[in-house]
Parts: structure tokens; C-alpha cells; sequence
């Protein structure tokens, strides 16, 4: 008699990234004129992980 077959166990999931808290994006504010006020934010991709939302290795 054959020996049964197991499945291997999943793998874990990453840890997400500190910066974007996994979302891989960012928000950074939007300054205008001489004095450079803040006008509202911007969102981008995030840096750390380039988007992807997982913790860099």
C-alpha cells in the first residue's frame, strides 16, 4: 500500500513594508509659490518596496 500523500504547507506571507504599511503607496505634500505652502498631497509609488507592498530582504 502506497504511503499517503501530503501537500506541503503554504508558504508564509511576507512581512509588509515599514514605510507604506503594505498599501505601496506613499503620500507626499504638494508645495506652490516662493514660500512653498502646502496645497494638498500627492500620491506615489513607494520607494522602499517599488510598490509592491512587501517588506524588502
Amino acid at each position: 500500500m502506497a504511503a499517503p500523500k501530503t501537500t506541503p504547507p503554504p508558504e508564509p506571507k511576507p512581512a509588509p513594508c515599514p514605510v507604506c504599511n503594505g498599501s505601496g503607496e506613499v503620500s507626499r505634500p504638494v508645495r506652490v509659490g516662493r514660500k512653498h505652502r502646502v496645497v494638498g498631497d500627492q500620491t506615489g509609488m513607494c520607494l522602499n518596496c517599488f510598490g509592491s507592498g512587501e517588506a524588502p530582504a
